[in-house]
């Protein structure tokens, strides 16, 4: 950093010293002015003169109010400019104490508003110009007149401008500050949006598979000494759920890696074509599904189609965690207009009306299934049938919205393209 830099970093920093120099630079310019006769230039060079003691009084107060400016601007371009006016009429030769009113006019210009300062600025001009004119020792067209009412003039109209100026970098300036807030509560919105997105997945995938390898272990203990070729086949079936599971979840952390880790494996995201599968899963655990369809072979959006699957595996998950032994399941899928509509029923006792329902261990199934179809924009019902049972209902949309493809479609999107 040079001298000249650190300097100017010193006065920024202590605007009262800035002040005093300025008032010393006043004052010196005002000093030189005041014992130079500018009429005499035309008579051969510049000729000294010898200020009254009145002007160099009120020379040296007007500089000295200046270091003022900044704390009271009004009160200092006050004094300064009632010490301009006592010395444009009273003294012979005129001394320029109105350099002093022009300085503490431009910061009135610079500190307050447009109006403010064209009042004041007007007022100043049109009050020292006239006195000069009207009451003072020389003539009205005087040039030192007419310097008078153009310095001013010239002070009202760049202060201004400097504020206009200041106010426009700091408009500039606190739009950047205000984008760059919004931009980090918007990188943290999506995380968190991210992060739950990921953690329904994985709730979605644990508690399906998690659940028949629950059933079928318990099933091949049951059998064991009895019906071994029973108990190797529900060990089979654990083996297969287990190995979905840990597919499953290894696709969906694998979003979670960074472009220079291993690549993420490449099956594709779940979806209705995977439909019979999942019923197949769960005929081997021992619960008989009914599915009846009515799409028309829609083709849905990876969001709307991975939504579509997740509802009815948390469904049909909940049917054989909380349903009992003795419950069936039917599982629609009807195209209904613009939407899709997914409708899961079980005939399980014990969940009647009044009664809990699949949420009783304090898991979060039901409340990630209307997330995950609020967030493609869609509605979800939950509860007890009449007579028994339960009901799951979802509508989806078959054209994703403006949800869909900023909120979960970019988690089903990426997974897709893996």
């Amino acid at each position: 950093m040079t001298t000249l830099q650190r300097a100017q970093c010193h006065l920024k920093a202590h605007p009262l010293a800035l002040d005093v120099a300025l008032a010393a630079a006043v004052l010196l310019c005002m000093m030189g002015a005041s014992f130079v006769d500018p009429n005499s230039q035309g008579h051969g060079g510049w000729t000294a003169r010898t200020p009254d003691l009145l002007s160099l009084l009120l020379m040296v107060l007007g500089a000295a109010a200046l270091t003022l400016r900044r704390r009271a601007p009004m009160k200092v371009l006050a004094f300064t400019g009632t010490a301009s006016l006592v010395e444009s009429v009273t003294a012979d030769p005129r001394a320029p104490v109105a350099m002093s009113a022009v300085i503490a006019l431009y910061t009135v210009a610079s500190t307050t508003d447009r109006t403010t300062s064209w009042r004041v600025g007007l007022l100043t001009m049109t009050v020292l110009t006239g006195s000069a004119m009207l009451a003072g020792p020389l003539p009205w067209y005087a040039q030192e007149n007419l310097g008078i009412f153009a310095w001013t003039g010239m002070a009202a109209t760049a202060g201004d401008a400097v504020r206009s100026r200041r106010a426009f970098v700091d408009a500039i300036r606190e739009r950047a500050e205000r984008a760059e807030r919004t931009r980090e509560e918007e990188a943290r919105r999506r995380v968190a949006e991210e992060r739950l997105r990921i953690a329904r997945d994985l709730h979605d995938v644990v508690a399906h598979h998690i659940a028949l390898v629950n059933v079928q272990a318990g099933v091949a203990a049951h059998v064991m000494d009895k019906r071994p070729d029973q108990a190797k086949e529900a060990l089979a079936h654990v083996r297969e759920a287990s190995r979905s599971a840990l597919n499953e979840l290894r696709a969906t952390v694998g979003l979670l890696r960074q472009s220079g880790d291993p690549e993420a494996p490449t099956e594709p995201a779940p979806g209705l074509h995977r439909l019979d599968e999942l019923v197949g899963t769960f005929h081997n655990a021992g619960l008989p599904v009914e599915v009846a369809r009515a799409d028309q072979d829609t083709t849905l959006p990876a969001a709307i189609d991975l939504a579509a699957y997740r509802v009815i595996q948390e469904a049909l998950t909940n049917v054989r965690k909380h349903a009992g032994a003795e419950a069936k399941a039917e599982v629609s899928v009807v195209r209904v207009g613009p939407n899709i509509e997914i409708t899961v029923l079980d005939n399980g006792p014990g969940r009647g009306a009044g009664e809990e329902g699949p949420e009783e261990g304090g898991g979060h199934g039901l409340l990630g299934m209307r997330e995950r179809v609020t967030a493609v924009g869609g509605r979800c019902t939950t509860g007890p049938r009449y007579g028994g049972g339960f009901r799951v209902h979802a509508i989806l949309p078959v054209k994703s919205g403006p949800r869909a493809a900023d909120g979960a479609g970019s988690l089903v999107q990426r997974t897709a393209q893996t």
